[in-house]
C-alpha cells in the first residue's frame, strides 16, 4: 500500500478531493461558531494576543478577606452596584459574570438576587461577605476605561492567562493566517466533494476567538495533506492534522486542547473525517500554570512538528488486520463488543454501501461504527459509540 505524505504541489485544482464519510463528526468548533458575536472575532494571532495580552496588562489579582467588602448601591439607580475592595478607595464594577461568582461563594442564588432592586440585593450581599466562612477569595480586577471585577474565585486558583495560552499556539502558528504550516482552515464544498484550503478570512470563517470570558482557537495544516490508504475507487484517502484549544482567566472552564486528524471543514465550522482524537484538560487548581508550562505547551508544540507516520501506520496496520471473513465472523466480532443485534446489522449494512464489499478488517469495521454513531441523537449513547470505535484501534496502534 502506498502512503505518504503529499506536499503543497499536490493541490493543482486548488482543492482536494475528500471522504467525509469515514470517521467522526466534531461539532465543537461549529457550536463556538454559531455563538460568538462579531466583536469575538478575530482575523489574525496577532490581534487576538494583543487584544488579551492588553486586557491582561490592565488588570490586577489579588487575595482580599471578604468580610471586609464593602457594597454600595445607588438609590437613583436600582441597577446600579459596586464594590469597595480592601485598600482601595475607588469602587469596582462587578461584571454579569463575577456577580455571580461573587454570589456563589457566599452561599447567595445569584439569579435571585439579580431581580431585586440595587439596594435590595446589596444588602443581602453584604450579609452573606460579612458572615462568609471561606474569609478570603481571589479577585482580578481590569481597567478598561472603568475598573471591573472580572472574577471572584478561591485563594487557590491557579490562573492561567488567555494570553498565555494564545502566545503558545504563536510560537508554532505565528500569526495563523498562512505564514506557518497552520492557518485558520478552508472549506468543504459539498456539491464536488472538494476541500479548498485557501479561503479568506473574514469575521464570517474565522476561528480565533475572545470574550471578556473565554478564548477558543482552532487551527489546521490543511496545505499538507497526508494520504493514508485508497477509497474504493482507487483514489487517495486524504487527512489533515488539526487542533483546536480554550482557556478562561476568570473561571468559566479549564484550559485544553483536542489534536486529531480529519478530512475537512464544512462552511459552519463542523470537523469531518475525524480521526485520532485525543483531547487533554488542565482545571485552574493551585499548580495550574506549572502543568500548562510543564504538560499542555510541550505537548502542543509535539503535535505540531511531529510526524504524521505513526498514525498513518496506525490506519495501515487497522487497514491490513483481517478480523471477519464470513456473515457469522461479522456477528460474532461485533456482538461481542456489546454492540446490540440491531446495531450490528446497520453497521454491517453501512460498510456494504460504502465500500461495496462487507466489513472484513479493524479499518472497515471502525468505519461502520462511527457511521452508526453520528445517526445518534443522544451524546451519550453517540459518544459510547465512538469510545468503542476507539477502542478497536487503539488494539492495532
Amino acid at each position: 500500500m502506498n502512503m505518504q505524505v503529499l506536499d503543497a504541489r499536490r493541490d493543482v485544482g486548488g482543492g482536494y478531493k475528500v471522504d467525509v464519510s469515514r470517521g467522526q463528526r466534531i461539532g465543537r468548533v461549529s457550536s463556538e461558531w454559531f455563538s460568538r458575536p462579531d466583536d469575538e472575532r478575530y482575523l489574525s494571532l496577532g490581534d487576538l494576543a494583543q487584544s488579551v495580552r492588553g486586557r491582561s496588562e490592565r488588570s490586577r489579582t489579588r487575595v482580599v478577606e471578604s468580610a471586609l467588602i464593602h457594597v454600595e448601591a445607588s438609590r437613583n439607580d436600582s441597577e446600579r452596584l459596586a464594590l469597595i475592595l480592601p485598600g482601595s478607595d475607588a469602587p469596582v464594577t462587578p461584571t454579569h459574570w463575577s456577580f455571580g461568582q461573587l454570589a456563589g461563594q457566599v452561599g447567595a442564588p445569584a439569579a435571585y438576587l439579580r431581580q431585586l432592586p440595587a439596594p435590595l440585593a446589596a444588602i443581602n450581599l453584604q450579609y452573606g461577605l460579612s458572615s462568609h466562612c471561606a474569609e478570603q477569595i481571589k479577585t482580578l480586577e481590569t481597567d478598561s476605561g472603568r475598573l471591573e471585577l472580572r472574577a471572584v474565585t478561591g485563594p487557590d486558583y491557579g490562573r492561567i492567562y488567555d494570553h498565555e495560552l494564545v502566545e503558545a499556539v504563536q510560537k508554532i502558528a505565528g500569526n495563523g493566517t498562512g505564514d506557518t504550516r497552520w492557518k485558520v482552515p478552508g472549506v468543504l464544498d459539498w456539491s464536488t466533494g472538494v476541500y479548498n484550503p485557501r479561503v479568506d478570512i473574514t469575521r464570517d470563517t474565522t476561528t480565533l476567538y475572545a470574550s471578556d470570558r473565554d478564548v477558543f482557537l482552532f487551527l489546521v495544516d490543511d496545505l499538507n495533506p497526508i494520504e493514508a490508504g485508497r477509497l474504493p475507487d482507487g483514489s487517495p484517502d486524504l487527512y489533515f492534522r488539526g487542533f483546536y484549544c480554550w482557556n478562561s482567566e476568570v473561571g468559566a472552564k479549564t484550559l485544553g486542547m483536542a489534536s486529531f486528524y480529519l478530512r475537512a471543514v464544512c462552511q459552519n465550522r463542523n470537523l469531518w473525517g475525524v480521526e485520532d482524537f485525543e483531547e487533554i484538560s488542565i482545571r485552574h487548581s493551585k499548580y495550574a500554570a506549572n502543568r500548562f508550562a510543564h504538560e499542555a505547551a510541550p505537548a502542543l508544540e509535539g503535535f505540531a512538528n511531529s510526524s504524521p507516520q505513526s498514525f498513518v501506520n496506525g490506519i495501515k496496520a487497522a487497514r491490513e488486520r483481517i478480523v471477519a471473513r464470513t456473515d457469522e465472523d461479522r456477528s460474532d466480532f461485533l456482538r461481542n463488543r456489546g454492540f446490540s443485534k440491531a446495531e450490528t446489522g446497520k453497521i454491517i449494512e453501512t460498510v456494504l454501501a460504502e465500500e461495496g464489499r462487507p466489513p472484513e478488517s479493524i479499518f472497515d469495521f471502525v468505519q461502520g461504527i462511527t457511521a452508526l454513531a453520528r445517526d445518534k441523537a443522544h451524546q451519550d449513547a453517540r459518544l459510547d459509540m465512538e469510545g468503542k470505535a476507539k477502542k478497536l484501534l487503539d488494539r492495532v496502534h
